[in-house]
């Protein structure tokens, strides 16, 4: 059960998955810039972007990452889960105007630590740009 928004160990199975989606925005790179302080021209500069193999501007890849912790925040688990770690392999670039799919799937449950482990997928028109595995501290039900 479900109380104030949080999902306790006890109530996650294997199998379970939320899904966020974000269309990726100028202002949100220029934001997350601001916020992280990677400024690469890559991410922030038309013209050098346009000289590189990806030839306009692309997303900071831990943009994407950081939808996924939304997903985990929000969704599932939900508030009060803490991330131990993720893992993050960079697939495609994601560029202003992609929409976004962030889904986590629950693929083990450690009862003896109350953690959770979790796909993490991002992917646009159906294809993954990020894919990862993280592992979340769950609360316990209260005694």
């Amino acid at each position: 059960m479900t109380v104030n928004n949080i999902t306790y160990f006890e109530d996650l199975a294997v199998g379970q998955e939320a899904s966020v989606t974000n269309t990726v925005t100028d202002a949100d790179i220029t934001a997350f810039a601001d916020i992280s302080g990677d400024r690469n021209p890559v991410h922030l500069d038309a013209a050098y972007a346009a000289t590189t193999l990806f030839k306009e501007r692309i997303a900071h890849g831990m943009l994407s990452a950081a939808y996924i912790s939304a997903v985990f925040g929000m969704k599932l688990p939900g508030p009060g889960a803490i991330y131990i770690s993720q893992t993050l392999a960079f697939k495609a670039p994601v560029k202003i105007g992609d929409t976004v799919v962030t889904t986590v799937k629950l693929v083990e449950l450690i009862p003896e630590k109350k953690r959770a482990r979790f796909e993490t997928v991002c992917a646009v028109n159906g294809k993954a740009v990020l894919t990862g595995e993280a592992q979340l501290m769950v609360p316990s039900r209260p005694a």
